[in-house]
């Protein structure tokens, strides 16, 4: 018989159980009660956000990396003979593995030294929502952790972990219906990201944090990774980005949209 959180009391959840949610390795019924188990049990599912995190990071820095094509200098034939490119490859080899082993904090330090700097908060926000929004919505089989029908759930999940009251706008108006979120992770801690999908299967997702901020900021409009935009700004400590690969002018219409529903839930 399950307990109230939703797990089996002679099947606990398990350390390779949290890391089996995080890589997506767990079936429905399993991921289910991890899920029901994270939401009772606030120091691990930090650690699990914060492991996700470091995930999301590495795949964002070196995703542009890993599609571009590889270069005459690296082929084996002219390392072979040329032994100082040689030793260079080994170099830069070794220091990534260094990177990597560093633990926690070894993904952003990697990360910093592959993604300039960001300018203001406006910046980081579009940098982390646009990572986010790249690693999820390319997942065709499991792009959130909830589903729409599970939004109230979600809601105070996110509500909790990020202590701000949030919820999914309503974006039908516009042709995007809700399909899901998931309690997504930053540097800076803990966000919610919700997700939405249009009848061209294109999909957006607003991302909601706090911030450190206490000034409020204009919407901007900032350039994110390859050809994704992000439209961000800060109202009452609360950081809120909308990111999707439309053009710019449509993707500022649908930030306005989620701004004045921001506005109007207040």
């Amino acid at each position: 018989m399950s307990t109230p959180n939703g797990v089996d009391p002679a099947d606990p959840v398990s350390e390779a159980d949290l890391h089996g949610y995080i890589d997506g390795a767990l079936d429905d019924a399993r991921r289910a009660e991890v899920e029901h188990y994270l939401q009772d049990h606030s120091s691990d599912a930090a650690r699990v956000a914060a492991y996700a995190a470091q995930r999301d990071a590495l795949r964002a820095a070196l995703a542009e990396w890993g599609a571009a094509p590889i270069p005459a200098r690296l082929n084996p034939h002219v390392m072979r003979q040329q032994r100082n490119v040689h030793r260079m490859g080994w170099a830069a080899a070794a220091s990534i593995v260094l990177a990597l082993g560093a633990g926690g904090s070894g993904g952003w330090v990697l990360r910093g030294q592959l993604a300039p700097q960001a300018a203001n908060t406006i910046s980081i926000m579009v940098q982390e929502a646009v990572a986010n929004h790249v690693v999820y919505t390319a997942d065709k089989r499991r792009p959130t952790e909830l589903g729409a029908e599970q939004r109230d759930d979600l809601a105070r999940w996110v509500s909790n972990r990020i202590q701000t009251p949030v919820a999914p706008p309503d974006l039908s108006d516009f042709g995007y219906h809700y399909i899901g979120g998931r309690l997504a992770a930053t540097s800076h801690g803990p966000a919610g990201m919700f997700m939405y999908q249009n009848d061209k299967n294109v999909r957006m997702t607003v991302f909601v944090r706090p911030t450190h901020s206490t000034a409020d900021k204009a919407m901007e409009l900032v350039g994110g990774a390859g050809q994704i935009d992000g439209c961000a700004w800060i109202e009452k400590g609360v950081g809120y980005t909308v990111v999707a690969p439309v053009p710019p002018e449509e993707l500022r219409k649908l930030a306005q949209q989620v701004h004045r529903m921001v506005d109007h839930r207040a």
